[in-house]
């Protein structure tokens, strides 16, 4: 009988779904250190300023006044 229950399946099946979800855990994690080492710049921060410029006014017709 062919039933796709995840309650009713048998040992081995769980073991299997159990060891499929661990595997893809893994390389979720690892991709992530990964990336996460690639893009490292040697520990250093450097705050990166913004300054403001003319302040911009939209009318109501969609015209841009400065």
């Amino acid at each position: 009988m062919n039933n796709h229950s995840i309650y009713s399946a048998d040992r081995s099946t769980h073991l299997k779904v159990v060891v499929v979800a661990l595997v893809a855990a893994i390389l979720v994690a690892g991709v992530g250190i990964t990336a996460r080492l690639g893009a490292d710049d040697g520990g250093t921060q450097t705050a990166r300023v913004m300054k403001a410029g003319k302040p911009v006014v939209l009318t109501s017709n969609g015209s841009v006044v400065r």
